[in-house]
């Protein structure tokens, strides 16, 4: 897990996120990347240095963030694009190959409706890079127990389960896995990849109207200290892809969330 991306909003705990970032990167001595995006558009006539000055104006806040967390000997580096996020998002990957984006959810409070707002939840709607999601105000602290919930165990590529071995062998952590059968589950949902029992020590399948229900269900049960899911078409966030906002009510956890993603071209 060489590079990290930390995509930098206009909340006032983003050093928070950023402080979790810089913990968790120096396990695995990786880099990390500070990005901020914005969008300025300038007309015939207007300004021609526009765009130079909201530039450095972002990289200034950027360092301001940054001048607020313990570095710890990890090297943070800024990125700042001018246009839309996911095509920044797009042409960091491209440049650097990041391995994994880490973000906080809009809130911690069950009383507010979005788990995860626009920018967040395009992030994890339509970037195709594995993603952290860290409770805001959330202290990093070794993982010793993972429950990995699915509806389908099968995997096309093993590739996609990097991120997750990773952390799994670093921190030697148990990984449990929780199958759900959700209404209109087929046979070939219930076969479960060799890639995936390999690195498991327990199976539990369960039956839910859906696999957030599932976790719920069994979350108390097994405590763990991170939950992993993963972005499919048939996945956990199946419904969740149509808009770009989560509520609260469709998914909500209150510990670490491991998003893994289909395994990129090339």
């Amino acid at each position: 897990m060489k590079n990290i991306l930390v995509p930098i909003g206009t909340s006032p705990a983003a050093h928070e996120t950023l402080q979790y970032a810089v913990d968790f990167a120096s396990q695995f001595e990786s880099q990390v990347y500070v990005m901020d995006v914005f969008s300025v558009m300038t007309r015939a006539g207007g300004l021609t240095n526009i765009t130079e000055k909201v530039t450095e104006n972002s990289k200034e806040r950027l360092k301001e963030i940054i001048g607020k967390v313990d570095q710890k000997k990890v090297d943070i580096k800024i990125a700042t694009y001018n246009g839309d996020l996911i095509d920044g998002l797009e042409e960091i990957d491209k440049a650097l190959g990041i391995d994994l984006i880490l973000i906080a959810p809009k809130s911690n409070d069950i009383q507010e409706e979005l788990y995860l707002g626009n920018t967040s939840g395009r992030i994890m709607k339509q970037a195709n890079i594995p993603t952290l999601i860290v409770p805001k105000g959330a202290t990093f602290k070794p993982y010793k127990t993972i429950l990995t919930a699915f509806k389908s165990g099968i995997l096309k590529k093993k590739k996609i389960l990097n991120p997750l071995i990773a952390v799994q062998e670093k921190f030697k952590a148990k990984v449990n896995l929780l199958l759900v059968k959700t209404p209109g589950y087929s046979d070939d949902d219930l076969k479960v990849s060799t890639a995936l029992m390999d690195i498991s020590e327990q199976l539990t399948i369960t039956e839910n109207p859906t696999t957030y229900l599932g976790v719920l269900e069994h979350f108390q049960a097994q405590h763990p200290d991170l939950l992993c899911v993963f972005r499919r078409k048939r996945g956990f966030f199946k419904k969740l892809w149509e808009k770009n906002t989560v509520l609260k009510s469709e998914f909500f956890a209150p510990i670490p969330v491991l998003v893994l993603c289909r395994v990129k071209k090339g």
